[in-house]
């Protein structure tokens, strides 16, 4: 398989990688698979980490970076009690793409809140359940928009061993609880069965 390939998510770095700050010192991708976003990311960040709890996406991911020297993967679990090297404070630029919906979801943004540094920024895109016919209508478009994008990108991939799991949290749900935990932030939700949720961490002063 290429090392660079198109899903739907996948279909959104160029969301993420448009955001990240200027100048970046530090960035860390949570939930990195075969680190395809973090190789990206290291064109726009002095450092970068990829972090996975699949000991086989790790492996692929220092496979497929090995020519790169400024992005290091880790096999770990944030949410656990074994933070390995993810200090407080630590990232201007936090990324989690199709990720937080394997874990509880108030647990992980309270999570990546300690990691950005004071003025960091984090983009998630993520997954969400249909729970009203509202849902179920928005999200018609995307079947064909998924077909025609599929056709212009060859195909879409996903990596063999790549974790899957249906989101168990709805729009709704995610959204009242990212403007809970996170005030401010801006949540969109997008054509191909994706949010993106855009949060700047106030900065020493306050702001």
């Amino acid at each position: 398989m290429a090392e660079d390939y198109w899903n739907h998510n996948v279909h959104y770095h160029p969301l993420l990688l448009g955001a990240v700050p200027e100048p970046c010192r530090r960035a860390l991708d949570i939930g990195c698979g075969d680190g395809l976003l973090a190789r990206r990311l290291a064109a726009r960040a002095d450092a970068v980490t990829g972090v996975d709890v699949s000991g086989e996406m790790i492996r692929l991911a220092r496979e497929r970076s090995a020519r790169l020297g400024n992005v290091t993967f880790v096999e770990a679990d944030l949410l656990g009690e074994e933070r390995g090297p993810f200090g407080s404070g630590e990232y201007d630029f936090v990324s989690a793409v199709a990720s937080i919906h394997h874990v509880p979801f108030a647990p992980a943004i309270r999570t990546i809140e300690r990691l950005l540094a004071p003025g960091g920024r984090t983009v998630i895109v993520g997954l969400a359940r249909n729970a009203s016919p509202l849902d179920w209508a928005l999200g018609v478009p995307g079947v064909p928009a998924a077909r025609w994008l599929a056709r212009r990108n060859g195909g879409e991939t996903t990596p063999a061993g790549m974790p899957i799991k249906m989101p168990a949290m709805s729009w709704g749900e995610v959204r009242r609880e990212a403007r809970r935990l996170l005030p401010g932030c801006r949540f969109r939700r997008h054509l191909l069965w994706r949010y993106s949720l855009t949060w700047e961490k106030p900065d020493e002063d306050g702001r």
